[in-house]
């Protein structure tokens, strides 16, 4: 699909490492040299084929999606800045008449770690911060011809640490987790998402915090501004400091719940222009207040809800893409505070997360929910999440996603 804004974004993110990259090198030399303006012109008349090459590797990496996960960034920063090195390095020696033999090349090789390894280390840096950020500040915004529809939707995940199995529940008995499995299940539902045209951004892992793949939990987004948790377990406290730094790599701004308020991300649920958030043993009154302040000024009403029979809101009830919301009667205190309301004959039934405006993803587990969400016109997307439903967790707890 041709996508002008994610064309732009590929341009100016690609303009910015560049610049970066050029304007460094310059810098450094000036330094080494004791600061003498006269290296200027003849540092940059070295670097301009460097420096251009990078310009057109890094376009064309960002436009095929080499922003999506950090770690192809990195890897696209890396070629990039070591193509542009040997070939800008490399053409102006063939240009004055030197020979294209093995003593050229391993010359040209030896620059990598020598003349041009500042200006490489640079570029990838670039590409990993900067660029990145670039991209998805110009890309967040970018919809169909139409206007009512992102051509681009982002969905930031993290991958399942090393600990899954330490993961706390409250409301349930705990299970045994196989990891691999718990690892395969992860990879299929981030499949689904990439698959509806969703582009994912990956934290990084923590495998020192055992519930850290539910993302969900450390942030809230509301337009272009992320809310940052204020976890209700001290054992997830710490989720919160690398999600913070991966939304403001995305261009947004950024309110956070301070303590002694509380909020985790799976109380809130959103129905257009209404937040309801759950009342839990996560989320706390001030939490609630501190939410309500916060998102009154982008024009949402917060509905508070009570909540005693699961771990958070989203654990009971969700929405369908019409705003109806759907949950499991017996772990939902009070349905009659929702608009419109709709029973499922399944406690896995009641988590779903929207693809587009007639696709909603949901577990495996509920097939009867699926039948009937299938009757009422939408197309039903399953994915088996056995192992995170063994420590509370659901289909909206393992990303965030931006529209």
């Amino acid at each position: 699909m041709f996508r002008p804004r994610s064309i732009v974004a590929s341009i100016v993110s690609a303009l910015v490492v560049a610049a970066i990259a050029h304007l460094a090198i310059l810098l450094a030399y000036f330094m080494v040299r004791g600061f003498d303006p006269a290296v200027f012109p003849v540092v940059n008349a070295f670097f301009v084929p460097q420096t251009l090459f990078v310009l057109l590797f890094s376009a064309v990496f960002a436009w095929v999606g080499a922003y999506r996960r950090w770690y192809l960034a990195l890897i696209a920063g890396a070629v990039s800045g070591v193509l542009a090195a040997l070939i800008g390095f490399g053409i102006p020696l063939l240009t004055q008449g030197n020979p294209l033999d093995s003593v050229l090349i391993n010359y040209v090789i030896a620059s990598l770690v020598g003349v041009n390894l500042v200006f490489i280390l640079v570029v990838i840096v670039s590409w990993v911060t900067v660029g990145r950020r670039v991209y998805f500040g110009i890309t967040r915004g970018d919809r169909a011809a139409t206007g009512a529809v992102p051509e681009r939707r982002v969905a930031v995940i993290r991958r399942p640490p090393a600990t899954l199995a330490a993961g706390h529940v409250t409301h349930i008995d705990k299970s045994d987790i196989d990891l691999e499995r718990a690892e395969k299940q992860w990879e299929s539902y981030v499949s689904v998402l990439e698959t509806a045209g969703w582009t994912t951004v990956e934290v990084d892992v923590a495998d020192d915090l055992a519930d850290s793949v539910f993302v969900e939990d450390a942030v809230v987004i509301f337009d272009d501004v992320a809310v940052i948790a204020s976890p209700g377990s001290e054992h997830r406290v710490g989720e919160t400091e690398a999600v913070e730094k991966t939304v403001l790599e995305l261009g947004l701004q950024v309110a956070r719940i301070a303590v002694p308020g509380t909020l985790d991300g799976g109380d809130v649920l959103k129905v257009g222009k209404t937040v309801y958030v759950g009342r839990s043993g996560r989320t706390n009154a001030e939490g609630i207040h501190q939410l309500r302040h916060i998102v009154a000024a982008l024009g949402y009403t917060v509905v508070a809800v009570p909540l005693t029979k699961v771990l958070h809101l989203k654990s009971a009830v969700t929405a369908l893409p019409d705003g109806t919301v759907i949950g499991y009667l017996p772990l939902v205190d009070d349905p009659k505070i929702f608009d419109r309301f709709l029973s499922v004959p399944e406690e896995g039934g009641a988590h779903v997360v929207k693809l587009t405006d007639d696709t909603v993803l949901m577990s495996t587990s509920a097939p009867q929910t699926a039948e009937l969400i299938e009757n009422l016109g939408y197309r039903v997307i399953a994915v088996d999440i056995s192992e995170y439903e063994k420590l509370e967790g659901c289909v909206t707890c393992l990303s965030v996603r931006l529209r």
